[in-house]
């Protein structure tokens, strides 16, 4: 296994494993179903759904492809640089899916995890229970049944007579409910299996050939960003050293830089990126003094004392 592909195992381990304890804390402490005619179904879907919704937008929030995959795409130099549009449009499907299948590791744990649970589920459902699980008179209106039928998940609402009919609802319902869940766990594990399968089947590379590139991408990667710390760390230390006077970190530093007001303002507050010319951006306010400014402004000698030299 590839040193990219055991990181984004473990990164799935944990991402399932706090969602896990997150819908266990989420149940223990937030959910109470109303027990109410109309609302049982709307709140156990909003239980079901709307965090499962939140936990896929954040995993496509936090993936990095997904904004390596936007940025930039209304530039007017992205038209130059794809002119192989079928070449591209393949490309981002298969980007896509791989975002979309790290993406769903944390809705669809949650969602198996609550139906396994079942609490959601009977909450949901428990109005809309088949008539010949509720022991009463037949005579009894819909609407009656239905308020009855949607207090079971509430056992303190329930009469006595009617308690052995709410626990098999509740036996049925969470039956159903973990029926679901299993079945869910299932489809995914099947489509993630048959999904490699399938990409491995029509992959160019061999299987050694592919852990080696697999192996480059991640070390490219890993250098990359590297260098790209040392390299903006180096840009940024020239414009700070022509701001200050002296690199931060140096020894036996002769004389600093005393900064004008002007250029204290120039400096500060907002700035957006900002285009100079075809080919380059001022990255920020300090950037754009320092490609704009001379060298020059008062200059103290770190061995003086500034007291006296401002008496003199």
């Amino acid at each position: 296994m590839s040193p990219t592909s055991k990181e984004v195992v473990i990164a799935n381990a944990i991402i399932a494993i706090l969602t896990i304890g997150g819908q266990q804390l989420f149940s223990f402490f937030t959910f109470s179903c109303p027990c109410h005619v109309g609302q049982n179904l709307v709140y156990g879907l909003a239980f079901l759904g709307v965090p499962a919704l939140i936990l896929l937008i954040v995993g496509y929030a936090l993936n990095n492809q997904t904004w390596r995959l936007v940025t930039g795409k209304r530039s007017p130099l992205e038209g130059q640089t794809t002119p192989n549009r079928l070449l591209q449009c393949k490309l981002v499907c298969f980007v896509l899916c791989s975002i979309t299948g790290r993406a769903l590791v944390a809705p669809v744990t949650w969602l198996a995890v609550t139906l396994i649970n079942g609490s959601y589920y009977v909450c949901a459902v428990s109005e809309y229970v088949p008539v010949h699980y509720y022991e009463a008179n037949p005579n009894i209106t819909a609407s009656e049944r239905r308020r009855i039928l949607a207090a079971f998940p509430c056992s303190q609402l329930v009469p006595p007579e009617l308690t052995r009919a709410r626990d098999e609802v509740i036996l049925l319902l969470r039956y159903q409910s973990q029926v679901a869940g299993w079945l869910l766990i299932a489809v995914v594990v099947i489509t993630v299996f048959l999904s490699y399968c399938l990409a491995s089947c029509f992959s160019p590379l061999s299987f050694l050939h592919f852990r080696y590139w697999s192996n480059y991408v991640h070390n490219e990667q890993e250098l990359f960003d590297e260098a790209t710390d040392q390299h903006s760390r180096l840009y940024a230390m020239q414009h700070v050293r022509k701001f200050f006077g002296f690199v931060p970190g140096s020894e036996n530093v002769k004389e600093i830089r005393i900064p004008s007001l002007r250029e204290w303002q120039a400096i500060s507050g907002l700035a957006f990126l900002k285009r100079v010319d075809a080919e380059h951006y001022d990255y920020s306010l300090l950037h754009d003094w320092a490609l704009k400014e001379s060298v020059n402004g008062k200059y103290l000698k770190t061995d003086e004392d500034p007291v006296i030299r401002t008496q003199v």
